[in-house]
Parts: C-alpha cells; structure tokens; sequence
C-alpha cells in the first residue's frame, strides 16, 4: 500500500521509533534533521503545541528539500492540563512515572507534511491508562534507562508495555507517529498536486 508513493520521502526526525514505523510501512525515505528551537508559543493547546513544533521541524528540512515530502512529528503526553515532555534525570522520570500511575492519560502526536513551499499540519490523539504502579516497579523501570529519551518518561513499545493496563486510539501514535494516517494524508497531499 505504500510501496506506490511516488515522491522523495524525507523524515526530519532522529527518532529511532518513528523510522522503524516508517519501514514497517514499508515507506522508503531518507533522514534529514536541522537542529531547532522547540519552544512553544503562549496560549497554544498541547495539539496546537505539537503541530507547531513539527512544523517548526519539518519547514527547517523542506526549505532546502522543496522536491520531497518532508515529514516532521512531535509526541507529548498531557496528564490533566500538565504536559510532561522528556525527563531532565532520573528523578524526574521517576516523578513522572508516579503522576501517570493509576491514570489515563493524553498522547498527542502533531506531524507536519511540508512539500513544494506548503505545509499542512495533523495530529492525532490517543488515550493509555496505567496501572496503579509500586515505588519497585519505577524504580526498576527508570533503572532500566528506558524511560530517558521518551516523553512522559515511557515507551509502550519497549519494557514500558508493562506498565499499561488499557489503551484507546492509534498504538502507533503512542510509539510517536500515526503511521496509517500519515502515509495516508501523504497519498492526498500527492494527489492534489
């Protein structure tokens, strides 16, 4: 299904997790990424927040790749109104981990697709409950070192899945891009053109 997207597919991300979703997609792309500022304005909503940043990460590839589609992404998890990004050190992942313990919470995965001097932005939003978590069972967790590079301090993908009780949306978005949607609004973005 994918196999018949005719463009250069450029993904403005270092994440390991959204290139194998890539290739199990069987996408073929490239890997191009531009060091940015990821601040988000004021008074966004963490949506808004996440499509800025990918665009902000996309439109720095695409303005010397106008011929590919150029793919940026941005995942955070939202627990009430509080965004929790990457961890600074381990006790703030163990922190993390114990706000999100027994709670459902918010991944939100914005993706900008920017081609040809336009850029269009998405998300998607998907909903993970945890279960009620043990001081062992963080511990043991941010030992593992896994919980560093992840927003929320988590990959369900990993050792991270033993902490999930239920999910509700795109398990890919949860692993930081939906793929599905992706590849599909790259086919419009094509056919339009």
């Amino acid at each position: 299904m994918s196999k018949d997207i005719q463009a250069k597919i450029i993904l403005a991300s270092s994440s390991p997790r959204r290139r194998e979703l890539l290739s199990k997609a069987e996408v073929k792309f490239d890997i191009c990424i531009k060091s940015v500022d990821e601040t988000v304005p004021e008074g966004m909503s963490p949506a808004e927040g996440a499509e800025h940043t990918a665009a902000v990460k996309a439109m720095a590839v695409a303005f010397m790749n106008t011929e590919a589609v150029v793919i940026g992404a941005d995942t955070i998890v939202v627990l009430g109104d509080e965004i929790l990004g990457k961890p600074k050190d381990k006790a703030d992942a163990a922190d993390m981990l114990k706000k999100l313990s027994g709670q459902e919470h918010e991944v939100i995965t914005g993706v900008c697709l920017a081609y040809k001097g336009k850029y269009e932005t998405f998300h998607c939003s998907s909903k993970v409950k945890f279960y009620e978590l043990t001081d062992d069972e963080i511990r043991h967790y941010v030992a593992s070192g896994e919980p560093m590079d992840k927003a929320g301090a988590y990959g369900i993908q990993g050792k991270g899945m033993m902490l999930v009780e239920s999910i509700n949306g795109d398990y890919c978005n949860i692993v930081g891009l939906p793929v599905a949607l992706t590849v599909r609004r790259i086919k419009e973005l094509l056919a339009r053109q």
